[in-house]
């Protein structure tokens, strides 16, 4: 039987070219798939494909050489975008656990200098019989209520919450930091995503239930829909979480699907990060202990110490059985604070009958959940 390939990378046809080049000097066989046969010098999205078998030592080949250095002109847009204050979104329903996802949010621009929106979206029923009142986020109206009155009541509410964090902030309870409030009319899910969009956050940090609550309560959640709809990363705060600071935390997860674009989420991960003295535990999606996927997460951990030689990183693969219960033993036993998880746009019929894995692991446990799309 033929054995599998795997995608390693995806560049450039120049980039895919130099990298085949290399690997195939050091005895690996390499195809390279989605050229444009009529220009292929401008193809772009061109896949490296290597044998499974051959990861770990491709991993190794790609960290030893150094091959894809930036260029100067990437150095300084890099330097831009770091001199650059971070953007923190914290979208809130004035619940204890959307306040708590407040001072989180807060201590963490406090610790990257950056600044806070706090955002919240109210639903203003104009034909209440018609439209469904459930979600989270949503004001629970009667139908005499007016739009006025909607208007009055939310403004009330993010006066109270910003006198409630400027006492903190007087009192030294939590950092002084740049932040406003911004008002948003429409279904949450939908001007959360929106808003993200025109606001550009480096992290968007909302609260969320916990797992105590019924399941048919958790389908259709606002957090949910965010996580697999916006394109910037999400960290849902649970009602349980312990704690009001991520300097508090000490042990942090990423999840890995062994994909080529891991490297790419990890690096936005360790840039969310940054700062911040945390045990790094890398773990595989997966409820197959087998003898690849040991060899597979052990490449991978040595391409990321290398690549972050300060982090204290280490892997864990994950026991046979039940995935979601596999986590939950990984998270009580190395005492896990923070899971990190990368994860793709889906189609809105996948979301309806086939949800992501992130999706299932935000509804069924309550430990913070830091997701970014690759």
């Amino acid at each position: 039987m033929e054995e599998k390939l795997i995608t390693l990378a995806i560049h450039t046809y120049e980039k895919a070219q130099i990298l085949k080049t290399l690997l195939e000097t050091e005895g690996i066989d390499v195809c390279i798939h989605n050229v444009n046969l009529i220009q292929p010098v401008v193809s772009a999205g061109v896949r490296v494909r290597i044998k499974e078998s051959d990861l770990p030592h491709a991993l190794r080949i790609i960290e030893d050489s150094n091959w894809l250095k930036e260029s100067d002109g990437d150095e300084d847009e890099k330097k831009e975008k770091k001199n650059e204050r971070k953007k923190i979104l914290i979208p809130v329903d004035f619940s204890d656990y959307s306040i708590k996802a407040c001072e989180i949010g807060i201590n963490y621009a406090a610790k990257v200098r950056g600044e806070v929106m706090i955002m919240h979206a109210y639903f203003a029923p104009y034909f209440p019989s018609a439209v469904p009142i459930g979600d989270s986020l949503v004001y629970q109206v009667n139908e005499e209520e007016s739009v006025s009155h909607i208007l009055k009541r939310v403004q009330a509410d993010v006066d109270n919450l910003c006198n409630y964090i400027n006492r903190k902030i007087d009192s030294g309870e939590l950092p002084k930091v740049k932040y406003d409030y911004i008002l948003r009319e429409g279904l949450p899910e939908e001007e959360i995503v929106a808003y993200c969009k025109e606001y550009k956050p480096a992290l968007t940090v909302m609260g969320t239930k916990g797992k105590n609550r019924k399941e048919m309560d958790l389908i259709g959640s606002v957090t949910g829909e965010v996580f697999e709809a916006n394109r910037t990363p999400v960290l849902a705060i649970p009602e349980n979480t312990p704690f009001k600071n991520l300097k508090d935390i000490k042990n942090i997860a990423f999840a890995t699907s062994f994909n080529q674009r891991d490297p790419v989420i990890f690096d936005k991960f360790m840039e969310l990060i940054s700062g911040f003295d945390f045990n790094i535990h890398i773990f595989n999606i997966s409820t197959s202990k087998d003898e690849w996927n040991e060899i597979r997460l052990t490449g991978i951990n040595e391409y990321f110490k290398k690549q972050y030689p300060a982090a204290n990183i280490t892997h864990t693969v994950l026991a046979d059985g039940d995935l979601l219960l596999a986590v939950e033993k990984f998270v009580r036993d190395e005492h896990i604070d923070v899971i990190a998880i990368g994860t793709q746009r889906r189609n809105i019929i996948a979301r309806m009958f086939n949800p992501g894995i992130a999706r299932k692991m935000f509804f069924h446990t309550d430990t913070p959940l830091l997701v970014m799309h690759s």
